[in-house]
């Protein structure tokens, strides 16, 4: 097991999963202690890096496309304080950090985990209910419709048709936008049969957003949203998908050899066994090093 503690979070590594635990501190996003605890199976993930810096550096995860719901509907602008998959490393901390890094490579190298898109949420995205108050509206979701409700600051476009209420089955996309520069944020839903072209100031599927501190919060409805709509691939191949023909069907892939995955077990256990000679002290650094390079080299 690996683990790294800040006060910017904790991040601990099984061998399976990472549990990415926000500090308390008060440079911490507000969405990323909203979010929680996030539990990220190694399935999950297309990288890991550390960037080193004078006074700190930075833990980056990078998640396979289509894994998570937040990053979907978010379109990866979540900034550095709300992005749950950063983490702020002191100085003193750096072979830690590195030593994380390895052992996260390491496991993904040893479960040959691909790094291209998957056609399944790997995470649940936040749970519901919850409701969020941010910009010109209240947005709500319980799992099944969004309740959108006005605050005196809306447009009299969307104050005057009162409340709104959009069931599940009618949404076909969710998308949240931060404030930049002078261009205000929103989250906007996309409604079957009645797509809307106007801007989120007026459009009553949308909430505005202005670049105030709950703003971000607002990926959260998004998110719980976009967990429960239908993946973006499984949509993409129904719409790439042409009329209907008879194909021979495929061969059926060959079993892999049993020996190979004994063997690779072996070598999965061999390499924790050294982790953990190495951290109770048995083995030096270079011994460890070398060690390690060993049992790779014959993956």
């Amino acid at each position: 097991m690996a683990e790294i503690i800040q006060k910017d979070g904790t991040w601990v590594f099984d061998g399976d999963a990472l549990r990415l635990t926000p500090g308390r501190d008060k440079n911490v996003g507000l969405l990323r202690r909203e979010l929680g605890e996030l539990l990220v199976p190694l399935a999950a993930l297309a990288g890991i890096s550390f960037e080193q810096g004078k006074k700190s550096g930075r833990l980056r995860l990078r998640l396979r496309d289509g894994a998570d719901p937040l990053l979907h509907a978010s379109g990866g602008r979540l900034t550095e304080p709300h992005d749950p998959y950063q983490l702020v490393v002191e100085s003193d901390r750096y072979g830690v950090a590195e030593y994380f890094v390895d052992e996260v490579r390491n496991a993904l190298l040893l479960d040959q985990v691909p790094s291209g898109p998957v056609d399944a949420y790997l995470l649940p995205g936040p749970s519901v209910p919850l409701s969020v108050s941010a910009g010109d509206g209240v947005a709500s979701f319980d799992g099944e419709r969004v309740r959108l409700e006005w605050k005196w600051q809306a447009e009299d476009a969307k104050s005057a048709a009162g409340p709104r209420t959009l069931p599940l089955a009618d949404i076909v996309a969710v998308e949240w936008q931060p404030t930049v520069g002078l261009e205000n944020g929103h989250l906007r839903f996309t409604v079957r049969a009645a797509p809307s072209k106007v801007p989120p100031k007026y459009d009553p599927n949308a909430v505005e957003l202005w670049g105030f501190k709950r703003d971000p919060l607002m990926a959260l409805v998004a998110a719980a949203v976009q967990a429960r709509l239908p993946h973006p691939a499984a949509r993409a191949a129904l719409e790439d998908a042409g009329p209907a023909e008879e194909t021979p069907a495929p061969a059926p892939a060959p079993a892999p050899a049993p020996a190979a995955e004994d063997d690779r077990d072996a070598l999965l256990r061999r390499l924790r066994e050294l982790g953990e000679l190495h951290r109770s002290g048995v083995l030096t650094d270079e011994e460890f090093t070398l060690a390690k390079q060993a049992v790779l080299k014959r993956m």
